[in-house]
């Protein structure tokens, strides 16, 4: 799945809500911190991560792409 984005950057914590793999940002903090996430392929533990254009997340198997928006 692809998420596209309008500005420099975005927190992985606002992607995950973004992208609707979390529904708050508690629960995206949680699995943040319980190394549940992967950001190009390492492990990511800091939910205040920016995530440019290009940027792929891994969560539960589900493969997300950060992209720009016209």
């Amino acid at each position: 799945m692809t998420f596209g984005i309008v500005t420099e950057y975005i927190k992985l914590d606002s992607f995950l809500k973004g992208v609707n793999a979390v529904g708050s940002g508690g629960e995206a903090k949680l699995i943040i911190s319980e190394g549940q996430v992967m950001v190009n392929g390492a492990v990511e533990l800091r939910r205040g991560r920016k995530l440019y254009p290009g940027d792929r997340v891994l969560l539960a198997g589900r493969v997300f792409s950060v992209e720009r928006s016209a």
